[in-house]
């Protein structure tokens, strides 16, 4: 009766010389199925993403900050700072200027009168007004309106002073001017050249400080330069360790959801192997012998007729019939699973099949063997023939060619099978889509072998099929697992 299908995946009856087959179970018992949803890492590297660039915005932005700050800092207080130090010290010039000119007016050796130094005195004093006006528009800003109103009145005093001395000289009273020299002007000259060397410490104390505020600047932008490479460092590391997480457990997951689709596939070629078998002893037992005694039925029922009678003549066309019916039962048996592979083997089976497709598909297949043959039976040996079987469907249907070539070599630790087309070979998506491209691969993986496909010098597509000889007599687990 054959091999039965295993119990997990049919369950059938026979009736009336029927086989009645219902598949209960496509998927096998063993296989996880997984309805929790994986939460996908593209939000947290998002996050992380948005984290890194805000934390480069806003340290961009504070350094940005402090450089403006500096470069205000800068042109605000240092350079005007050096712009009035250069004014005070014209103004303390002049200031002195005006001391030698008095000292020369108080010393009784020069045969000038006093009102001849009037000229000199002008021309000092639209220097020092030009210097004053300048001096007070580039004058710092921490400076008090105290301080500044002090300088500009003095001199003005220090003017109305001198305007009367010269006017006591002009009057023909040159020793009262004296007198007003010593007493009051020199007196304001000394204050006036006090007040200006105040104002330049004063300018000095204020560049110190600036450039004290400078370096603080500086070392602030300097650490939180720091502090962003290390938060950024961090925020790298962190999002690279929760990428490096999450591709791990992508991968896990890709390598458990591969295992139960190989499983899967390996199971389902299982049971197809299973089904065929038996449907195949059914077919070449049941309805072989039920045609066979049909046959004889009809054959005693035509010997009973007259010789010459209209329905002997029948009787012998259905027994025609019949046997054609049971010819082409066997050969469908034999397409399905031949019986053969478990009664004699692979390479027997090889020698019948090959002139099969030779004559049935038309092509020209050239068979070489090679090596001291071994065993090849059990589920080995229908792997390796379902192998060589969809090879020769690729290359009747797909390559094109007329002219194949098939080699079986019994290596001493391997059996290798190879089918070779110089046809138009395979593209890329035949590759991806051709399911039994996939099948050929999970029976290699079943026997612990290989599947190659490569391309020879010549063109079309070459297909090796590796197997360990280890592997060979052993019978394979027709249930996947």
């Amino acid at each position: 009766m054959g091999l039965p299908i295993p119990s997990e995946y049919k369950q059938g009856r026979v009736q009336s010389g029927r086989v009645v087959l219902q598949i209960v179970a496509l998927y096998p018992r063993d296989v996880l199925r997984s309805h929790t949803p994986h939460r996908s890492p593209t939000p947290g590297l998002f996050l992380g993403l948005i984290i890194t660039l805000a934390a480069v915005v806003a340290c961009s932005g504070y350094i940005t900050w402090q450089i403006s700050g500096l470069r205000e800092l800068q042109n605000n207080l240092v350079v005007r700072n050096r712009k009035d130090s250069l004014q005070l010290l014209r103004i303390q010039n002049d200031l002195n200027t005006l001391a030698l000119a008095m000292r020369d007016m108080l010393d009784n050796n020069e045969p000038y009168p006093l009102t001849a130094w009037t000229a000199q005195f002008q021309r000092i004093r639209s220097d020092l007004d030009d210097a004053l006006r300048k001096e007070e528009q580039v004058a710092v800003a921490d400076r008090t309106p105290e301080q500044s109103q002090y300088l500009g009145n003095s001199i003005a005093q220090f003017w109305d002073a001198l305007d009367r001395t010269l006017a006591l000289a002009a009057n023909g009273k040159p020793d009262e001017a004296r007198t007003q020299i010593q007493l009051s002007l020199q007196a304001r000259q000394a204050a006036l050249s006090t007040a200006v060397a105040r104002l330049l410490v004063q300018n000095n104390e204020s560049e110190e400080q600036a450039a004290l505020r400078i370096g603080q600047i500086y070392d602030r932008v300097q650490r939180q330069v720091y502090l962003f490479l290390t938060l950024t460092l961090v925020a790298i590391l962190l999002t690279g360790l929760y990428s490096i997480r999450s591709n791990r457990r992508l991968f896990a997951q890709l390598a458990a959801l591969s295992a139960q689709r190989s499983e899967l596939a390996q199971k389902l070629i299982s049971t197809q192997e299973s089904t065929l078998r038996h449907i195949s002893r059914e077919l070449h037992d049941e309805f072989g012998q039920i045609l066979t005694a049909v046959g004889a039925m009809l054959s005693r029922a035509g010997n009973q007729v007259p010789e010459g009678s209209r329905l002997r003549a029948d009787l012998r066309e259905v027994a025609e019939i019949a046997q054609a019916t049971l010819d082409k039962v066997r050969s469908l048996s034999q397409a399905l699973h031949p019986v053969m592979l478990d009664e004699s083997g692979l390479e027997s089976t090889l020698d019948w099949y090959l002139p099969v497709v030779e004559r049935q598909a038309g092509i020209h297949l050239s068979y070489e063997k090679s090596g001291t043959a071994f065993p090849v039976d059990g589920d080995a040996a229908i792997h390796v023939y379902r192998v060589l079987q969809e090879g020769l469907n690729n290359v009747t249907r797909h390559s094109g060619a007329k002219e194949a070539w098939v080699r079986l070599r019994f290596l001493p630790k391997h059996l290798e099978l190879q089918v070779e087309d110089h046809g138009i070979g395979f593209t890329v998506q035949a590759r991806k889509q051709g399911i039994g491209l996939v099948a050929m691969r999970e029976r290699a993986e079943l026997l612990g072998g290989s599947l190659e496909f490569a391309q020879p010098a010549e063109g079309g597509t070459l297909i090796r099929l590796t197997i360990p000889r280890e592997n060979m007599g052993e019978k394979q687990d027709s249930h996947g697992g």
